[in-house]
């Protein structure tokens, strides 16, 4: 054993999503990979494991913690020019070529992310809170690994986080269990998940199956928390007109009014030889989530190149209601209740009810 995972492994506590079966095997229940592991041994995303015909999860610590705009996550209709109290930890279920954030989410999978237990240190849920009281953030959120592989840790901070009228978001990539989203639902305003591609065998090269995260996309719109999809475009994988479309009518058929965030894609990780998406790729691909149906469609990571998909518009008349210039918003004329200053017609989302047409 690595001396990451000696660090890690001291900082865990018996978890709750989980089953126990016969000759001490768990069955872990937060992610869709349901590992099932014997004495010792690890799951998939590596910072879960077996210890004694118990299941040990991540506890007690944090390897980021960051206030951001809310609309940094990206989460565009929850609170717009808010700010998010941003906490994660270590570990990953998916292994992506393309991961933005590999520092943190391949830890005790891949050795250049073994220097990521100097970003870790030890927190209470109540020093948590705490920060983000003390910073005026409007927003917890469980980010920068995935968040579903330590879905105790963040429960344990979300219930404080309600008591003090916080409200909190998951960014995911929606590898769930209808377990995992039951015992996180009382908790959760918002889940933000990454629909990377509608290739089942790409999603396999990641670690992953698409029908888990598309079942993920429509229970947690059932659900009635407030949801998001970002894809990250990336020239090669998943940048066709065909894809694309596909991806929107799918979102289409759950709902008109999810967002989707198509985003571009910078070279990094394991792909760092592979071309940045051009502009205008993700202005195509913005065109086409309109003519597929949605009615909110944003451009992200290229600000001032993508004209109006950074701003949100009224779907009626098309008033721009909030416009944005990267996560600054420059103007917002929301009419209290999310309504449209000049027809009336009520935005879907999340909004401040003290917050109108104050630009």
């Amino acid at each position: 054993m690595n001396r990451l995972a000696e660090a890690l492994d001291e900082m865990t506590v018996e978890g709750e999503l989980y089953e126990k079966l016969d000759q001490q095997v768990t069955r872990c229940l937060a992610c869709a990979h349901r590992c099932l592991t014997r004495e010792g041994r690890r799951g998939v995303c590596k910072v879960r494991f077996n210890r004694g015909g118990k299941l040990y999860v991540p506890w007690g610590y944090v390897a980021g913690l960051q206030v951001d705009p809310i609309e940094k996550k990206p989460f565009y209709h929850i609170l717009p020019g808010g700010s998010a109290l941003t906490f994660g930890m270590l570990g990953c279920d998916f292994h992506c070529e393309f991961c933005q954030n590999y520092f943190t989410s391949q830890a005790l999978r891949d050795p250049r992310s073994n220097e990521a237990l100097r970003q870790a240190r030890r927190i209470s849920p109540e020093q948590i809170v705490a920060v983000a009281l003390r910073s005026g953030a409007e927003i917890i959120a469980s980010s920068y690994n995935e968040p579903l592989i330590t879905s105790e840790w963040a429960v344990s901070i979300f219930r404080l986080a309600q008591e003090v009228n916080l409200k909190c978001v998951y960014i995911s990539n929606g590898n769930a269990t209808p377990e995992a989203l039951e015992y996180l639902r009382p908790y959760l305003t918002g889940y933000k998940i990454d629909l990377k591609t509608m290739q089942d065998r790409q999603y396999r090269k990641m670690g992953g199956v698409l029908a888990n995260v598309l079942d993920t996309i429509r229970r947690v719109y059932e659900m009635g928390l407030w949801i998001e999809v970002v894809t990250l475009v990336v020239p090669g994988m998943n940048d066709s007109t065909e894809e694309l479309m596909e991806t929107a009518r799918f979102l289409v058929s759950v709902s008109a009014d999810i967002p989707w965030h198509v985003t571009a894609f910078h070279p990094d990780y394991k792909m760092s030889g592979a071309p940045p998406t051009p502009a205008r790729t993700l202005l195509r691909a913005a065109e086409i989530g309109q003519e597929a149906g949605l009615r909110h469609v944003y451009a992200g990571n290229l600000p001032g190149r993508v004209g109006e998909y950074e701003s949100t518009y009224c779907p009626q008349c098309r008033t721009a209601v909030i416009e944005r210039y990267s996560y600054t918003i420059h103007s917002y004329r929301l009419a209290a209740g999310g309504r449209c200053p000049k027809c009336g017609t009520p935005l879907p989302g999340v909004w401040a009810t003290d917050r109108a047409g104050d630009e």
